[in-house]
């Protein structure tokens, strides 16, 4: 272990090809990941990581490309001491491992109807982070708190207000690691939330690609004009239709490809690069603005260095 590095009770393993973590199956190496065992044993690595080491918590990769060139950070990855899920009333309290499928199920259970986390690919840390939601609806509407480890190893409590919730982001400090979450659902019969979530399953298997190696929406959907040609958030229009007008439906870029399927759904359909990846829809974003004028978002997150060291 490098002399630079704290003691941890974890697991910390230097030059962590990422490409083994991520759902698109690309990615150079971390710097270090670490996985801690508790949330101790977290704040004690982030009280004692110098501050000129950058942090990067990962969830399970479902909505994320990792440039080639790997991350120079300790990237954090939560195991099995953060996949805890109880319920107590209509109180559902999660660790961020916990996978959102495994939430939804877990409270309908319960009677609790948390059904839009059901088909969302990723665990709790991410939805919190990003303001996960399906369906019409998000986190933020059943969210009461979250509790994190700041990048200074202080343990703290965090409210929506403190997240302030938007469109598939919050206002998470830089640094600081998300461990457990709170939400609050309706009340519901068990029986009617299975059979809800089945049909939502049944609806995204017969719309999306899930059998490919997908991260999920490559673009938020933009905002809509109105009338007279002005922004209006209230009229949104889809990015797979503004991806079709411009005719980037099955395009490809190496082992890239916008999704047959549902063209918004970005696919690594073989041995693709994340240059690929990243370059294809970066094409895409230049195709839809010269056909439609219109400046798609990412909704993918990407990180790292473009091209590897010279030392990998």
């Amino acid at each position: 272990m490098s002399d630079t590095m704290p003691e941890v009770r974890g697991k910390l393993v230097e030059s962590k090809l990422l490409s083994e973590l991520t759902w698109l199956r690309v990615g150079g190496p971390a710097d270090w990941l670490f996985m801690p065992a508790d949330v101790e044993d977290l704040a004690q690595f982030l009280a004692a990581l110098s501050r000129d080491v950058a942090v990067f918590p990962m969830g399970v990769g479902s909505n994320l490309i990792v440039r080639d060139g790997g991350l120079r950070a300790v990237v954090i990855k939560m195991g099995r001491g953060f996949n805890h899920i109880e319920v107590e009333g209509n109180r559902v309290r999660a660790g961020v491992a916990a996978l959102d499928a495994h939430v939804a199920r877990k409270a309908a259970d319960a009677g609790v109807d948390l059904t839009f986390l059901r088909t969302i690919p990723g665990s709790v840390g991410g939805a919190v982070k990003m303001n996960a939601g399906c369906y019409g609806s998000y986190t933020a509407d059943v969210f009461t708190e979250a509790t994190a480890v700041t990048r200074d190893g202080k343990i703290v409590t965090l409210t929506a207000d403190d997240l302030q919730f938007q469109y598939r982001q919050t206002e998470l400090p830089e640094g600081w690691v998300l461990v457990e979450a709170v939400f609050e659902g309706p009340s519901g019969v068990p029986e009617a939330l299975h059979t809800r979530m089945e049909a939502q399953l049944k609806k995204r298997d017969e719309t999306q690609p899930t059998k490919e190696r997908s991260a999920g929406s490559t673009f938020r959907n933009p905002a809509g004009f109105s009338s007279t040609g002005q922004a209006d958030d209230t009229h949104e229009l889809k990015a797979w239709k503004v991806i079709d007008d411009a005719g980037m439906r099955g395009a490809t870029r190496g082992g890239a490809q916008m999704s047959e399927m549902h063209s918004n759904f970005m696919i690594n359909a073989g041995g693709a690069t994340a240059a690929d990846l990243e370059g294809l829809g970066e094409e895409v974003r230049k195709k839809v603005y010269d056909s439609a004028q219109i400046t798609l978002e990412w909704e993918i997150m990407r990180v790292g260095e473009p091209t590897p060291r010279a030392d990998q």
